[in-house]
């Protein structure tokens, strides 16, 4: 929110400069991110008269001015390309030397196609007044002291501080609020704009209210104004909005935006004849409702909106000609003919605003401050203060006014809050008093809350500590052993002061962060990560050596299944639902980064999963990743065609990561997962559990995709990956010592049935020679001719060793005979040596 300094002044004495009150308000928790110093806009720029215009000799768009700013050595000569400058015309001059900063411009004296200019006539954009301006700026005053500064003639004499709010400070968005906050953070004196108390009369037919969301809506006052005479509105409050960030549209407008700026109370301002024409009939009835299903509303912005049910809606006669705490609709906005209008003040629930809001992707200045909750208590002032602007600035009178309150009781927005002294020193710890350290004081708690505006009864005593905005509490009621309060919050904070901690924190925000003593406790611990994000992190390293890219993939995707679990309430319908798998995602990343024009992509993810079990939710941690493409760099060798990787390229690298963990995974034949080719699809075991699966993308998807022929996919269950790697003879390497003796290796080839997996005869065959057996692996398969229908040809090479001596032949045939009879025995293979 943009704080004008000179109106600040009018609401609270301060005397401190803008940088020192923006470092106070910063501490005390609202941000102030800008310091906008107007006065400097126009710095040395002063008033001048036009004594003589005459035509630019060597251009027909300038002009050569002679301007006199008061000075004693003559008139400048200044040359101009405004259009508008005339003869006798009072403008502002600014001089050489001047700095300006909107155009980041220093003006000097120089010649201007052979004519020589001292200084420059300025319009109000390069003043930094007007966005855009149609010549130089020409006051309307005569007889103006020449060589005067112009900054008080054009308001150039404010201080803007950009501040930010926190969310839960809804009273901070009005400059009331804020003069609030400057009186209790400084001390000095706070005062309240003057409200006249007129009473309206209520005429019977002229206005009727009718609310059918009484909860949505709890207090609507409608008021009708008539013979109004719309203008624009006066300097002062052109001026003001300006300085806010507000457009001035025109005297009754602008009030209702000056109204909301001040308290922080959005109103509305309807043409009476135009609502009665949206009407269609003799009577008015104003109401407050839900939209229904196919109604649509053309607002302010010009933008027809298609209203959904969760937005609520003001209408005229049923109706719809606002959406309700957000914007007004476009045929029933105050024109420069209206001389009738319905003044609208109400209060919203914030929840019933923001879902309307977010139902139409708008958000405005009113439904910001209805979000957050205004104040309840506040709203009749802000529309007596409202219509009496409006019948100051463009007359007419106030006829008639009706109320719909629904609010329970206006108590209900005050209560009160046990608070403990012990309990505040508890939290907040010792203060820094200089040479010494102490504790926060019964006096001090009292100032702090009182100038909050809070009321404090100690508890054991009838006397009640209030708060004045004229004067400080002066000692305190209590006594200090036995430092309780009962204290009653005012209605302008009970949104944010609802629990003790509360009052603690505002206590700690006013008596300043800085003066709490910041040592450390004396007995640190370093930090540490737990054992499993140590292996995710190795996890993560492996599988960058092994050439992946790691990526991250949003865990919100597109409802698709009923197992999905869909979020109630979702930003966007493209990511409402709980991803169950991460292959899906890698899929589309693929695909993406193909169309993109870019290279295959190798890469690894690992995130949660989500799904519907029959007890209820579950979620794991799992890890995914893509492979395909032609792995190598270089392709001059291969007359630079692509070599697809092979599915054995693809495993290889997953095995190479499995080594590098100190893994041992077997691989069986699956065709659970329907994306995947069938015939090319492996689940991963590891110690006897299940821990993932390996394949080829299914042709069928690669097709519809149009992705390349060889894309492979894995997904791992990172828990069970986890549970084994967590066992201490993986945690703690162990030396194993090498053997100095030779190793003695033999070939074992024959036909096997082809549902006999290469590794169930692998884990056979070590079984068997568990003692001298060192390693066996595939060396060679085949499938075709010579070979029986239904088998398949292995070869596998078995290396023999013993760490304490040279095996003998013998020794060696003894246990190669052994593994052949297993292997005859257990899988009915037909050896062919």
């Amino acid at each position: 929110m943009r704080i004008s300094l000179n109106w600040l002044r009018e609401l609270v004495e301060v005397t401190a400069t803008p940088e020192e009150l923006a470092e106070t308000l910063t501490i005390a928790g609202f941000e102030v991110e800008d310091i906008e110093d107007r006065r400097l806009f126009a710095d040395g720029v002063v008033v001048g008269k036009v004594l003589n215009v005459e035509p630019h000799p060597n251009a027909d768009r300038l002009r050569v001015c002679q301007v006199d700013i008061g000075d004693v050595s003559g008139s400048l000569n200044i040359v101009c390309g405004a259009a508008n400058v005339v003869t006798g015309a009072y403008v502002p001059v600014a001089t050489v030397g001047t700095y300006l900063p909107i155009i980041d411009v220093k003006i000097r004296a120089s010649k201007l196609r052979g004519v020589r200019s001292e200084g420059m006539i300025c319009s109000l954009t390069e003043l930094g007044l007007e966005k855009e301006s149609p010549g130089i700026y020409i006051f309307e005053e005569e007889n103006l002291q020449l060589g005067s500064d112009v900054r008080p003639l054009l308001g150039l004499t404010d201080v803007i501080l950009d501040l930010t709010a926190t969310a839960n400070r809804a009273d901070a968005l009005s400059m009331v609020g804020i003069a609030r906050e400057v009186a209790a953070l400084t001390g000095v004196s706070f005062r309240l704009p003057e409200i006249p108390d007129k009473s309206i009369a209520s005429e019977s037919g002229s206005l009727n209210l009718k609310i059918t969301e009484s909860q949505a809506c709890p207090a609507y006052i409608g008021t009708v104004i008539e013979e109004l005479k719309i203008a624009p509105s006066p300097e002062w409050l052109q001026r003001r909005l300006q300085d806010a960030g507000v457009r001035p549209i025109n005297n009754v407008v602008d009030v209702t935006n000056y109204v909301l700026l001040e308290w922080g109370q959005p109103l509305h301002a309807f043409d009476r004849e135009c609502l009665q024409t949206v009407a269609g009939g003799e009577s008015l009835t104003i109401g407050v409702r839900f939209a229904k299903s196919g109604e649509s509303l053309q607002t302010l912005d010009s933008q027809t909106r298609n209203l959904q049910p969760q937005t609520l809606l003001i209408t005229a006669n049923d109706q719809p000609v606002a959406l309700a705490g957000v914007m007004g609709s476009e045929a029933t906005e105050v024109h420069d003919g209206t001389d009738n209008i319905v003044l609208e003040a109400a209060l919203f629930e914030p929840v019933a605003i923001r879902r309307s809001a977010r139902s139409q992707g708008l958000r405005t200045e009113a439904s910001a401050r209805y979000e957050r909750g205004v104040n309840q208590v506040e709203l009749d002032l802000a529309c007596k203060r409202a219509i009496a602007l409006i019948t100051e600035l463009a007359g007419g009178r106030a006829t008639s006014q009706k109320i719909a309150d629904y609010r329970t009781d206006p108590s209900s927005s005050v209560h009160s809050i046990e608070l403990r002294l012990e309990r505040v020193n508890q939290i907040l710890g010792p203060v820094d008093l200089g040479e010494e350290t102490g504790e926060i004081l019964p006096e001090d708690v009292e100032k702090i809350l009182c100038a909050l505006g809070c009321k404090l009864t100690p508890l054991g005593s009838d006397r009640v500590t209030a708060a004045s905005p004229t004067s400080q509490q002066k000692g305190s009621l209590v006594d200090s052993n036995s430092a309780q309060w009962m204290v009653t919050v005012p209605p302008y904070r009970h949104r944010d002061l609802e629990r003790e901690i509360d009052l603690i924190e505002e206590i700690a925000r006013l008596y300043g962060y800085d003066k709490f003593c910041d040592d450390l406790p004396q007995k640190t611990e370093l930090g540490y990560l737990s054992l499993e994000e140590i292996l995710t992190r190795q996890l993560r390293e492996a599988f960058r050596a092994a050439g992946l890219t790691e990526l991250v993939h949003y865990s919100l995707v597109k409802p698709e299944d009923e197992q999905q679990i869909c979020l109630a309430n979702p930003l966007l319908t493209e990511y409402s639902a709980l991803r169950t798998d991460l292959l899906s995602g890698l899929i589309d990343a693929f695909q993406y980064n193909l169309e993109q024009g870019n290279s295959t992509l190798n890469g690894f993810e690992i995130g949660r999963v989500f799904w519907r079990e029959e007890e209820g939710l579950a979620e794991a941690d799992a890890i995914a990743g893509i492979l395909g493409g032609d792995p190598t760099e270089g392709r001059w060798l291969k007359g630079g065609q692509e070599s697809p990787m092979s599915w054995y390229e693809a495993k290889g690298i997953l095995e190479s990561v499995f080594q590098r963990l100190s893994l041992s995974v077997e691989y069986q034949p699956d065709r659970s997962d329907p994306r995947l080719h069938p015939g090319r699809t492996a689940s991963l075991w590891l110690q006897g559990e299940r821990l993932g699966k390996f394949g080829q993308l299914h042709p069928q998807l690669r097709s519809q995709r149009d992705l390349p022929e060889a894309v492979y996919l894995f997904e791992i269950d990172l828990e069970v990956l986890l549970d084994s790697w967590e066992r201490d003879e993986k945690l703690t390497p162990r030396f194993k010592q090498y053997s100095t003796f030779p190793a003695a290796d033999r070939d074992l080839a024959f036909f096997a049935p082809v549902n006999v997996s290469v590794a169930e005869v692998e884990r056979a065959t070590l079984k068997v020679g568990s003692q001298l057996l060192e390693s066996v692996y595939l060396f060679d398969e085949y499938q075709g001719e010579s070979v029986p229908e239904g088998q398949r040809s292995l070869a596998f090479r078995l290396v023999y060793r013993a760490s304490d001596r040279t095996l003998t032949d013998k020794e060696v045939e003894q246990v190669h005979q052994k593994v052949r009879e297993t292997l005859v025995e257990k899988f009915g293979v037909s050896l062919r040596s």
